[in-house]
């Protein structure tokens, strides 16, 4: 009997359902799978799972339309299985509530990584704490305080209010219109250049080494991520 998260694996390929069972449950999380969109909904009804495994490609409704059924009536984690090919539908699934993406095929480290980072999330580990600390980065939110190796960081209004909202959405993938509309508003949903240029500067103020960021990463064609886990190291 297996004591951990239940994840429900939804994916059409039998070779795969096998292999992320085998993964999981190695690592200790209950499992149980799915094969078309229809049966997702099924077995999310029969299990309620933690956590969702959806694969993009799936007989049926679809994993797009899965996931803006489950969004409906459920805050459970989504993450989305995906080819790389799949960048408009990737972004389409984020956009509609899924919380993060994992390419395949697929790292074990990173899918285990995150994982871990979704359900840390869901439970509220960090996004209502006055202060959130990783790494040489703690801020007080009360105080409007951010301080990284111990130094006071002077941000600007804009800086500050982007941080603050992938804060609290850390480890998880915001797409570039998110963080425009949740930081500038819905008319800036596509003007990408402002949100190049102000994760350009808070990666200057707020990395070691801003060339190769650790604290905020680049999703390819997709968008930002805060990371907390000091191991992500897939990321770039």
């Amino acid at each position: 009997m297996k004591t951990g998260a239940q994840i429900l694996v939804v994916d059409d390929e039998p070779q795969v359902r096998q292999a992320l069972r085998t993964i999981l449950e190695s690592a200790g999380y209950a499992v149980a799978t799915a094969e078309s969109g229809e049966d997702a909904i099924r077995a999310f009804a029969q299990c309620r799972p933690d956590l969702i495994l959806m694969d993009l490609l799936i007989p049926g409704m679809g994993g797009i339309e899965a996931v803006r059924h489950l969004r409906e009536c459920s805050s459970v984690p989504i993450i989305v299985l995906s080819a790389v090919s799949e960048e408009d539908s990737k972004v389409q699934a984020l956009e509609l509530g899924a919380d993060d993406y994992v390419t395949k095929p697929f790292n074990v480290k990173e899918l285990t990584a995150r994982i871990r980072a979704a359900l840390r999330r869901a439970a509220g580990a960090t996004s209502a704490a006055p202060v959130f600390t990783t790494g040489d980065l703690a801020v007080n939110f009360d105080r409007r305080e951010v301080r990284f190796a111990g130094n006071l960081v002077k941000l600007t209004a804009t800086e500050y209010n982007l941080l603050k909202y992938m804060i609290e959405h850390a480890d998880k993938v915001l797409t570039h219109r998110m963080l425009l509309a949740a930081v500038w508003g819905p008319a800036y949903a596509e003007r990408t250049e402002y949100l190049r240029v102000f994760i350009g500067q808070l990666r200057k103020k707020l990395e070691h080494d801003p060339m190769q960021p650790r604290l905020i990463v680049t999703d390819t064609r997709v968008g930002y991520r805060l990371c907390t886990d000091a191991d992500q190291e897939y990321s770039t």
